[in-house]
């Protein structure tokens, strides 16, 4: 299973590390380097939680394909159906666990009082 592709919201790698992103235009071989002072720290990690959004609801579209194809006969790998699915099933597992402790953040700052 590929774990890589489940990056999560890394919270320090806003504040410590640069971005770099490859340049898409004539030269492939030039990268551009954002610093972390380019965007704000909320907005990098907003867009990480996205991206693993975006992450879980490929799994889980990937993993609806697989039982199709199995259902339409397309495939005779049951192998293939239950490998998507628990991949859909880990991502949207560590998904929640996120969202849960982003939940649990904003509670207890919620409950600070000034």
């Amino acid at each position: 299973m590929e774990l890589s592709a489940l990056s999560g919201v890394d919270l320090m790698s806003a504040y410590q590390t640069p971005k770099v992103s490859s340049a898409l235009a004539d030269d492939s071989d030039s990268l551009v380097v954002h610093s972390a002072k380019d965007d704000t720290p909320f907005d990098s990690i907003f867009q990480s939680a996205l991206n693993l959004i975006d992450e879980t609801n490929a799994y889980s579209n990937a993993a609806e394909e697989e039982e199709i194809k199995y259902a339409l006969g397309e495939t005779n790998s049951i192998h293939d159906v239950q490998i998507a699915q628990q991949k859909a099933n880990v991502s949207l597992q560590y998904t929640v666990a996120v969202r849960d402790a982003v939940v649990e953040a904003y509670k207890e700052i919620m409950n600070l009082q000034f």
